[in-house]
């Protein structure tokens, strides 16, 4: 490739659309409660989880087992994927599209969740919870890939294609 082809591959690179890609895990109890971190720098709850590290190589599997290790304290290898979401920019969403990730964090024990340790910059508490409960925690597209994701869960067909938190297809 000459000197000249190179700059035009970079450019043509450099004016591709961007996307943001966010990984988390779905973590349960035995009595198969969601666990749910309470984020300090926005509203609601969340998955513990957040942004891949795409940059620096960072895979979304690995971003999640990362993101759970940084906030909640615990090393988990993660399960099976159980969903992928593909969430538009809109009117209340001033970023770029972004492609989300659920992984299934598995059943977590006892001592287990005695031992997490919340990240004090991001996260303000955690709680479990129902699943029945789960719109009043998480509304819109998270609360719909969690409910997809508890989907694939129960009848073992997975991993869910979402758009929107909506079943694509």
């Amino acid at each position: 490739m000459t000197s000249q082809n190179v700059h035009d591959y970079a450019t043509y690179i450099a004016g591709l659309p961007r996307v943001l890609v966010g990984a988390a895990a779905l973590f349960r109890d035995a009595e198969g409660r969601v666990l749910l971190v309470e984020p300090n720098y926005r509203e609601g709850w969340a998955l513990p989880g957040g942004t891949v590290e795409s940059d620096d190589g960072e895979t979304p599997r690995q971003g999640a087992r990362r993101e759970t290790l940084e906030e909640i304290g615990l090393d988990v290898e993660l399960g099976p994927l159980l969903a992928v979401d593909w969430v538009p920019p809109g009117p209340l969403r001033s970023r770029p599209p972004v492609v989300a990730y659920l992984y299934d964090g598995g059943v977590l024990g006892t001592e287990q969740l005695k031992s997490i340790r919340l990240q004090e910059e991001e996260l303000l508490s955690w709680r479990l919870v129902a699943p029945g409960d789960l719109a009043e925690h998480l509304p819109g597209e998270l609360g719909r890939r969690v409910a997809a994701a508890l989907d694939v869960l129960a009848r073992g067909n997975g991993p869910a294609e979402l758009e929107d938190g909506h079943r694509a297809g």
